[in-house]
């Protein structure tokens, strides 16, 4: 099976930064695709942002030009650079990988949340 460890969240004040990490591991065949999602009290789950293998990305609006998306793929981690954080940031952060495994099986995969707080 798969394991997504993420790290790197806690609290800040708004108009600071923080960098989320998240570790893929486990009998990995291939990751077509590796984002991070949030979800916030009484909200749904949201799509902050994602990037295939093949390089192309994608982020919601709300986080277009503050957040960065990168991934180091012979590591299998990806990585979520947050700058000029809001208090409407505010969530837990959740890892996500669309996996093949060894045994040619696909999946998606989540973490289990880092929790992300930006104090006014």
């Amino acid at each position: 099976q798969v394991q997504l460890v993420e790290s790197g969240g806690g609290l800040v004040q708004a108009g600071g930064s923080l960098r989320l990490s998240c570790v893929a591991s486990g009998s990995i065949f291939s990751i077509k695709h590796m984002g991070w999602y949030r979800q916030a009290p009484g909200k749904q789950r949201e799509l902050v942002a994602a990037m295939h293998s093949g390089g192309p990305t994608n982020y919601a609006d709300s986080v277009k030009g503050r957040f960065t998306i990168s991934r180091d793929n012979a590591k299998n981690t990806v990585y979520l650079q947050m700058n000029s954080l809001k208090p409407e940031d505010t969530a837990v952060y959740y890892c996500n990988a669309f996996v093949t495994l060894a045994t040619m099986y696909s999946h998606d995969y989540w973490g289990q949340g880092t929790q992300v707080t930006v104090s006014s």
